[in-house]
């Protein structure tokens, strides 16, 4: 007998993410690691943290976060808006194992190198200064809210048209785990009824 119990189609995902957030870039590690364990039309849209969080009173270390936070994402906007959004799929993961793995918050020296590894133009890392880029970057982050709520941020990840928000994760599930989270997050998010599921979080990251 057939199981029916789990979606056997090629699910279309995208995953709204921000260069500089470390559990987007994890949650974009496992969906990835998904990738390869299986059939999946990943993609990868601008989610900005800087657009989200600039008129809130923040602490100062999250206020400097986010004012650093411009540039990288600008870069990944003008990368899409001048060569599609397709080469986000090489110029995000480039950006986040230096950024992250690697712990290079230099951006002036992470972006460049990146650009190199994803084989685009070396003039668009231009645009991390560029603020005339900011209202692409607005619309895209306005478009990840309107799925998934203002409330919310990144990463938000789309399945099937179905959007929500994480799920956050504090290391990358592997293999057939990778797999297994997917397809829980899949038939949860295709419930009408579900909105939140949530527990206290693990101190400390891993990107390993």
């Amino acid at each position: 007998m057939e199981d029916n119990s789990m979606p056997s189609s090629v699910p279309a995902v995208t995953a709204y993410v921000d260069p500089s957030c470390p559990f987007a870039w994890i949650t974009s590690r496992w969906l990835m690691e998904v990738a390869q364990m299986r059939p999946l039309d990943l993609r990868f849209e601008v989610m900005s943290l800087a657009v989200i969080n600039e008129h809130r009173d923040l602490e100062p270390w999250y206020r400097e976060f986010n004012d650093r936070a411009w540039g990288p994402a600008r870069v990944c906007v003008a990368a899409a808006e001048h060569h599609g959004s397709a080469v986000l799929t090489r110029l995000y993961p480039a950006l986040g194992r230096r950024i992250h793995d690697a712990g290079d918050k230099n951006f002036d020296t992470v972006v460049p190198l990146a650009l190199a590894e994803a084989g685009l133009p070396a003039d668009l890392a231009d645009a991390a200064h560029r603020s005339d880029l900011d209202p692409q970057m607005r619309a895209s982050t306005a478009r990840a809210q309107q799925l998934v709520g203002e409330d919310l941020g990144t990463p938000t990840v789309v399945v099937d048209d179905v959007a929500f928000f994480g799920p956050v994760l504090s290391s990358i599930p592997r293999g057939e785990e990778a797999v297994r989270v997917f397809e829980g997050a899949r038939m949860l998010a295709g419930c009408p009824a579900f909105s939140e599921l949530k527990r206290a979080r693990s101190d400390g990251l891993s990107f390993a």
